[in-house]
């Protein structure tokens, strides 16, 4: 079981061409929708309004098999993302927060060791009450949970920096994998870098570099992981880093490695395996329109296979 925390929002879009459209989104909740469709016992914990967008979040959680025992229902409007999609298909982003549902998150109930991972970062480290909750039920996980961490910076919606980086530092010091993009080191700088990150307590930093491919940096050496070939020509970026984090956690967890095998021989190779894994699939998702993760069938019939069993 993985239980994604953080928030779930709905992206309204619009297209260089003008075309406006709505799509459900926020990045754990698409992570929880990737992992589902990849396969994975999964938990979405967040808030939803009850409002009609809100009953189209959570529809669509179930129509993906993503479990809702820790879903919060709440009477806010649901809180949307303003996305700006230029001709090369990357996306950026306004956010509509206050007095939303997205950040309600007053409490996260325990998680124990019959959760194998958790997933978090983002917006959930950022807005309060949801960061203030995440970062006390992550202050008392389980020693058994492995805990990967999208950093996932969003500069605009950052009011205190230093509050910020307080909280973020928090999480990450529980971390056993941290993701970051080439973009978010830029906004961390010169607060935190790959190496102050390692030194937190990460068994392994996971920087993504978009085209550039993938580096994974670990205590004892680092790999890089080249970009995987799409299946099909660039629609956009949208989802694309999401469905990379639910890749990852899914072939490792399917792979049965847990928590101790990130550290020890053979780490980085197992570490490198995983992020061409997380990097297949992320590549189905940028020749969709928004974030349509893969299911396991639109992935190799060998996507699943430990090279290491």
């Amino acid at each position: 079981m993985i239980v994604v925390t953080g928030e779930a929002l709905v992206d309204r879009v619009t297209t260089s061409d003008g075309d406006v459209r709505d799509a459900l989104g926020g990045a754990p909740y698409n992570v929880a929708r990737a992992l589902a469709r990849l396969g994975v016992a999964t938990e979405f914990a967040g808030t939803v309004s009850t409002d009609a967008l809100g009953d189209d979040l959570t529809a669509e959680l179930e129509r993906d098999g993503v479990s809702l025992q820790r879903v919060q229902r709440v009477t806010s409007p649901t809180t949307l993302a303003l996305a700006d999609v230029d001709d090369r298909g990357t996306a950026r982003y306004e956010f509509v927060l206050d007095g939303t549902s997205a950040p309600m998150l007053e409490h996260l109930d325990p998680i124990g060791a019959e959760v194998d991972a958790v997933v978090t970062g983002g917006l959930g480290i950022v807005l309060h009450p949801m960061a203030s909750a995440i970062v006390e039920a992550l202050a008392v996980l389980d020693d058994e949970v492995l805990l990967f961490v999208d950093v996932n910076c969003r500069p605009a919606v950052i009011a205190e920096r230093a509050r910020y980086l307080a909280e973020l530092r928090r999480v990450l010091a529980r971390a056993d994998v941290i993701k970051v993009s080439d973009e978010d080191l830029d906004v961390l700088a010169p607060d935190l870098d790959v190496e102050q990150l390692l030194t937190l307590g990460a068994a392994a930093v996971i920087v993504t570099a978009g085209g550039d491919g993938t580096e994974v940096v670990t205590p004892s050496g680092r790999i890089d992981v080249p970009v995987a070939p799409l299946p099909g020509a660039l629609v956009d970026t949208i989802g694309a880093g999401d469905t990379f984090s639910a890749g990852f956690i899914a072939w490792w967890t399917v792979a049965g490695f847990g928590r101790v095998g990130l550290r020890g021989p053979g780490a980085l190779d197992r570490l490198g395996a995983a992020v061409a894994a997380a990097g297949q699939a992320a590549a189905v998702t940028v020749t969709r329109r928004g974030c349509d993760p893969p299911h396991l069938a639109d992935l190799p019939s060998t996507w699943t296979q430990n090279p290491f069993a």
